[in-house]
């Protein structure tokens, strides 16, 4: 399993890329990541969704399970004529909003972002910088099974970015919570890879 990286490994690779890195010193200025990792083995959650922030002049960083890849069933089964949605790397500015997935408070798309689509229905994720798209895709964050950790992606993601535990995925919502409460309902989010580390 990939190593978690320390905030100021994370800092240093976002502003290589020149990417924001966000420090409100008034606290839970959000800074939302995921890192893919290197492993390919579908329909596991092994890549990191989390999210690192100025709190009383400390910086926290928290980062959980997850999956930045849809699930064997969806890849085998396209939602989309062109493909299976897997999100590009990179920052997304201002691209989630509070609100719901299938019910329930998540993070929802509200702004573009840019897919690879692979089309050709097998376990192997293909991400040819030749066939993407960019649009509202319904790429959420969202938790997968609201009973416990789920072993394996299944349907929880369709190319979503999806947490394992639903535990810690509730203990992320809080704080956009308290984000939205003073920065209003707009976050960002940065994807990263494992070999940028």
């Amino acid at each position: 399993m990939f190593c978690i990286p320390t905030v100021e490994e994370i800092k240093a690779v976002m502003l290589a890329k020149g990417y924001t890195v966000f420090e409100d010193v008034r606290g839970y200025d959000l800074n939302l990541f995921g890192i893919r990792t290197a492993d390919t083995e579908s329909n596991t959650f092994n890549d990191l969704l989390g999210v690192f922030y100025v709190f009383e002049d400390r910086w926290n960083c928290f980062a959980f399970p997850g999956t930045t890849d849809p699930g064997l069933y969806w890849r085998k089964n396209p939602m989309n004529v062109n493909g299976t949605a897997f999100l590009k790397p990179g920052q997304y500015r201002e691209v989630y909003k509070l609100g719901l997935h299938k019910g329930y408070p998540a993070l929802q798309q509200q702004k573009p972002m840019t897919v690879y689509r692979d089309a050709n229905r097998d376990s192997y994720a293909d991400l040819d910088e030749n066939n993407t798209q960019t649009g509202i895709f319904g790429i959420n964050l969202h938790r997968a099974s609201l009973q416990g950790p789920s072993d394996n992606v299944n349907k929880w993601s369709a190319g979503c970015q999806v947490v394992q535990d639903p535990i810690h995925f509730e203990f992320k919502i809080e704080l956009v919570r308290e984000a939205k409460a003073i920065y209003g309902n707009s976050f960002s989010y940065t994807l990263l890879e494992e070999s940028d580390f």
